[in-house]
């Protein structure tokens, strides 16, 4: 597959997305974007803007496995990878897999669970599989998490530690919809008998594999590598911030930079992709000083401060590559 082909994919994605979805095609992107390079996604809204019906939407389009898990305060980690069963004509003991073996998997309101179920996520998110009483089990390919939250929540929730925020590849909302796109919400809702709306199949776990390996032939010039590099490195000096992006967030944004170009049609990598999903894959990866956080401000604000005092390079196009055979 070609950027042109996958480009085209990724339309009908979106397109395909948004007839059952009302939320910004930015958002989509976002979204997609993360899928393409391999990553995760934290949704922080209120409730009632789709949250949910995104990731089934998504799970519908690329034709992948959907499990949805209801994080409570009193969901175990074997509640989400699974347990080890007694079968008792057999006489021995059979590993019963949990919700997270899907291909597209929902973790709604995660931060209602306790630290260690949250943590029962970590390895599957990072490596593609769970351990189970020291038995390795490789979860399915391709593997999305999409966690939500609610951001007005502070009772009887349990915050993300850092180290687990790190694990997705962007943090986004949806927001409240637009006037006119919440009217025309409210006229499908009359128009069907059913209340949640149908995506049609797009692609298949095949078609998705195929997708997500066009980013890694996307062609990233030096000055882009230095420009995230001085980016990140900001990041890390600015007197707002205790901790600085990570270089798994440096390798992030470059995988998100990557993927966005294809979204976009590119064979190479622009300074408007590393800008564009700056925010979503920065932001999340910054602990603000308690001084700065008093003082109001938020790591949304620090990574724009930081895009507007670094030099944007000026990128040539790429020569576009040619595919290998069978590609």
């Amino acid at each position: 597959m070609n950027v042109s082909d996958a480009c085209d994919d990724c339309d009908r994605i979106l397109d395909t997305i948004s007839e059952g979805v009302v939320a910004e095609r930015e958002f989509l992107e976002t979204v997609l974007t993360a899928v393409l390079a391999r990553g995760h996604v934290l949704i922080e809204d209120v409730p009632g803007t789709g949250k949910t019906l995104t990731a089934r939407s998504f799970a519908s389009a690329l034709g992948l496995s959907f499990s949805r898990v209801q994080f409570t305060p009193d969901r175990l980690p074997a509640d989400v990878t699974g347990t080890h069963v007694y079968r008792e004509g057999d006489g021995e003991f059979e590993f019963s897999e949990g919700p997270i073996f899907a291909n597209f998997v929902l973790a709604d309101e995660i931060n209602r669970a306790p630290p260690k179920t949250q943590a029962a996520l970590l390895e599957a998110m990072a490596e593609g599989q769970v351990t189970v009483d020291g038995d390795t089990h490789p979860l399915p390919e391709p593997f999305v998490v999409v966690a939500t939250q609610n951001p007005v929540e502070s009772e009887g929730v349990f915050p993300l530690p850092e180290a687990q925020r790190d694990r997705f590849l962007v943090k986004t909302s949806i927001g409240y919809p637009e006037a006119s796109a919440e009217r025309g919400l409210l006229r499908q809702r009359t128009e069907r008998e059913s209340k949640a709306p149908s995506v049609d199949d797009v692609l298949d776990p095949e078609g998705v594999r195929r997708l997500q390996s066009v980013p890694e032939r996307v062609t990233v010039d030096d000055d882009i590598l230095s420009y995230l590099i001085d980016i990140v490195h900001r990041t890390r000096r600015d007197a707002r911030t205790e901790v600085g992006v990570s270089p798994r967030g440096s390798q992030r944004l470059l995988e998100a930079a990557r993927s966005h170009a294809v979204i976009a049609g590119r064979e190479y990598v622009r300074p408007v992709d590393v800008q564009t999903v700056g925010a979503p894959v920065l932001a999340h990866r910054l602990v603000l000083t308690t001084d700065a956080t008093v003082d109001g401000t938020t790591a949304d604000d620090v990574v724009a401060d930081v895009f507007d005092s670094v030099a944007v390079p000026t990128v040539s196009p790429a020569a576009p590559e040619t595919p290998a055979a069978g590609e």
